[in-house]
């Protein structure tokens, strides 16, 4: 989110394996025990780890709290990673490639799910491990599939928002000629006029893939293969570099993550931000914002409307290495009851994945935003889905960098964009 940025983490506590093996049934403690894996632990229950990202919204360790008073046997235990995507990543391959059964639950990008269950790192939630996706959101089930097989449980969507300060813009820009407009507001109350995420990591794919396809432009087509090079690609992360080099987007803002752009827009610093919904909260209740009360949200804007966010958004995936798959598929199933989906709203403005929760109408008179993040949900462009993602991510986060930079013509970065996916998707 993205990741993005919502709680997601935890960490080996297998010394209580012996205990719980006298109490586990006959088949928990059969034959099934495969060093790769496999159904190793289909039915093993005891106590297991769940790693995900920095908990910057405050929400997996109440939940996990929860779960643990009534759970003694089966306690959870959490391993926060950092709070960047790309290192959050790197340390589940890691721990992958080692077939570490420590890393029992693992919380998945919606870009990491090709890749991880191609790679069999991941238990595919079918027959003894199906669980209901009947209540939940489409496009979050979608992106935890792969081959037609789910394999991951989504937990929180997301959908990109414009943040505005509504003291000084009462009405916010349905379009992005509006929204530029109205830099000449900025600049009079000595404020930087927009920023998204601009850093070379997952949030500038992120950014440059919304302005590349709300000009019409699309990264790769439905088998995979490179489409990026068309005038519309070349149109939408122009607009990018342009407003980069006259100053409508602020010069720092090459360096920000979704904190740094958080920060800023909480310190007064910006009229309008692009981040995810989990800002919503922290905006609200920061001890330190100075905008608690000035700003409200709104979709995207387009060219002639609401534009393209990119589907954001996490699931949880349990591991083929995991010696206690049981319960680990409970505590998926734990964490996709309406009450802790609720929880995880309230709490930390993480975008429900169970659809009926934005039209609780006791939570969107607490997050009136409720009802525009589903429609942009429901209309999200989901990054590239491919096995070779992460040099798919490269290439395009490479080339967006320079052009908005100014240090390669946009026309070239999005021809070299092109050649790159073709690269690193053969």
């Amino acid at each position: 989110m993205a990741q993005n940025k919502r709680g997601r983490r935890g960490y080996a506590v297998l010394a209580a394996a012996a205990a719980v093996a006298l109490t586990t049934t006959s088949a928990a403690c059969s034959s099934d025990d495969k060093s790769s894996g496999g159904d190793s632990g289909a039915s093993a229950r005891g106590p297991i780890t769940f790693v995900t990202g920095k908990d910057n919204s405050n929400v997996w360790a109440p939940t996990i709290e929860r779960w643990n008073s009534t759970h003694p046997n089966e306690k959870v235990t959490l391993k926060e990673q950092s709070d960047k995507a790309d290192q959050q990543h790197d340390d589940i391959v890691q721990h992958m490639q080692a077939k570490d059964p420590s890393y029992d639950i693992v919380t998945v990008d919606v870009v990491w799910t090709a890749e991880f269950a191609a790679k069999g790192w991941l238990v595919p939630l079918k027959d003894q491990y199906q669980i209901d996706t009947s209540r939940l959101l489409k496009p979050p089930v979608n992106a935890a599939t792969y081959n037609n097989t789910l394999y991951a449980a989504p937990f929180a969507s997301d959908g990109g928002m414009l943040y505005y300060r509504k003291d000084l813009v009462p009405t916010p820009p349905k379009t992005l000629d509006e929204m530029w407009g109205m830099c000449s507001i900025a600049k009079k109350n000595n404020m930087g006029c927009y920023a998204g995420q601009y850093s070379k990591y997952e949030g500038l794919t992120v950014n440059a893939a919304e302005a590349i396809n709300t000009a019409g432009g699309k990264i790769v087509d439905e088998q995979g293969k490179p489409t990026v090079d068309s005038p519309e690609s070349v149109k939408g992360l122009q607009s990018l570099a342009d407003h980069y080099k006259n100053g409508d987007i602020p010069k720092e803002a090459i360096t920000y993550q979704e904190e740094q752009g958080r920060t800023a827009f909480e310190d007064g610093k910006l009229l309008f931000h692009r981040n995810w919904p989990y800002v919503y909260n922290l905006a609200k209740t920061d001890g330190s914002s100075k905008v608690k009360d000035k700003f409200g949200v709104a979709p995207l804007p387009g060219l002639t409307g609401p534009g393209a966010s990119s589907l954001g958004g996490h699931s949880e995936g349990i591991s083929t290495y995991s010696k206690y798959k049981a319960t680990a598929l409970d505590f998926l199933k734990f964490i996709e009851a309406d009450e802790q989906q609720k929880f995880f709203m309230e709490k930390g403005s993480l975008a429900p994945v169970v659809a009926s929760i934005y039209d609780d109408q006791s939570l969107v008179a607490k997050a009136p935003y409720l009802p525009t993040l589903k429609t942009s949900i429901e209309n999200a462009v989901p990054r590239p889905v491919t096995p070779f993602y992460p040099a798919v991510t490269g290439a395009i986060q490479d080339n967006a960098y320079a052009a908005i930079k100014g240090e390669k013509p946009v026309e070239q970065a999005i021809k070299d964009m092109q050649a790159a996916i073709a690269s690193a998707s053969q």
